[in-house]
């Protein structure tokens, strides 16, 4: 157990998330739609033509269309029928049993919300930044390889007791394997980085750390998972 200095220092809400869909992304969709020569789209087009195609599908097929293009090797047809239709009316990013594809059907859903001018659910998530300060710099260490899992077990104590990550995480927590914390916290960069310091910024669902807003500094403990020890 490693002994560290937790502090928010900033949070807010995202419709959606940096960088999840380029150009190159737009390209393929669109060759998907077969629309004709989308190379030759300028680059400043490209997402509005993208989304104005989408439209002309039905909104089930639009969602089977996207669906397939990002989860292409890990959906079978009958999946991405059931998922197409869900995606209409449920948050599939929350409410999904499979968390390793819940960054995806953010993303999935953010792209056909802002298309369809609303006729999906509405995405959500949150971004902050946690300054975690170490007793001794040498604990930073725990963060280098796979920070997810023991980044995860400092931000559940600025959570309130009720929270779901405790509720349905607890065991992980505490434990020694935390498999589901990666796509928990989708995305964290570390920065300003001092001895015995670093700034991480998190993006994750508002499902899970929408009320570490409210965390105010704290002290906490952490440890990274025996598995990924193992495999380093």
């Amino acid at each position: 157990m490693s002994n560290f200095t937790v502090e928010r220092l900033s949070f807010q809400h995202l419709a959606e998330l940096p960088k999840a869909w380029d150009n190159a992304d737009y390209k393929a969709l669109l060759a998907k739609m077969d629309y004709d020569n989308p190379e030759e789209i300028a680059a400043a087009e490209l997402k509005a033509m993208c989304q104005m195609s989408i439209t002309d599908l039905e909104p089930a097929d639009a969602a089977k269309l996207v669906l397939e293009y990002l989860f292409a090797d890990e959906l079978t047809e009958g999946q991405l029928d059931q998922l197409a239709h869900q995606l209409q009316t449920e948050k599939l990013w929350e409410e999904n049993p499979r968390l390793e594809m819940h960054e995806g059907f953010f993303n999935v859903t953010q792209l056909l919300y802002e298309a369809y001018n609303g006729k999906f659910p509405h995405p959500q998530a949150v971004e902050f930044k946690v300054k975690v300060t170490a007793a001794d710099g040498a604990d930073l260490a725990v963060f280098d390889e796979k920070p997810a899992a023991p980044l995860l077990r400092l931000l559940a104590p600025g959570l309130s007791d009720s929270a779901l990550l405790h509720r349905l995480f607890g065991d992980q927590l505490a434990g020694t394997t935390f498999a589901e914390a990666p796509s928990i916290l989708w995305q964290i960069a570390p920065s300003e980085k001092t001895a015995t310091s670093v700034v991480f910024d998190v993006i994750a669902s508002d499902y899970w750390l929408e009320d570490f807003k409210y965390a105010d500094t704290y002290e906490a403990t952490t440890h990274a998972d025996e598995a990924a020890e193992a495999a380093e």
